[in-house]
């Protein structure tokens, strides 16, 4: 039944779209088009910025430099009683939502997903956000510099789900 409902949606959707336009009396196609250029021009502008994102990132995992600073951040995790092979993951999430993917699955498959280091990186994966590049898109995209406490607060959020994550899975869990 999802399948057909799935198959179905998008089609009805643009129909739906161009049927009320017409009622509407808009030019449907040019709006299109309008929507179309600015939607280039967005690309266009933000290519710089995720570029230089994405060779950091890879730089940086290629480089072994992730792999010294989760150590450097181990003696921490282990006082908070977090599992270490979280911490990479934690460290890679606010910036690459790709990255702590990879990441969290290789947990997944040494693991699995019914051990604590599972639930804890499922807890983690599913309550951090990629900060860093959501902030460095977003506002390149409207043409804000000034960030102010943005970045700040959602790097103490994703602080939080690092610290709480184990704790919740003991709570609730164990």
């Amino acid at each position: 039944m999802m399948d057909i409902i799935g198959e179905w949606v998008l089609p009805l959707m643009v129909v739906y779209i161009v049927v009320f336009g017409l009622y509407k009396k808009v030019r449907v196609f040019d709006c299109f088009m309008e929507g179309a250029k600015k939607g280039l021009k967005t690309v266009y502008d933000l290519l710089p910025t995720i570029t230089g994102l994405v060779v950091a990132v890879t730089m940086l995992k290629q480089s072994g430099g992730m792999e010294l600073i989760a150590k450097a951040f181990s003696p921490v995790a282990a006082l908070l009683g977090v599992p270490e092979d979280t911490v990479p993951m934690a460290l890679l999430s606010p910036i690459s939502g790709g990255g702590s993917l990879s990441l969290f699955e290789s947990v997944l498959k040494s693991d699995g997903p019914d051990s604590f280091l599972g639930q804890v990186a499922s807890v983690l994966m599913g309550s951090t956000d990629t900060t860093l590049y959501a902030v460095t898109v977003y506002y390149a995209a409207v043409g804000i510099k000034n960030t102010r406490h943005t970045l700040y607060a959602g790097l103490a959020a994703d602080f939080a789900s690092f610290v709480l994550s184990p704790l919740f899975v003991r709570l609730t869990l164990y």
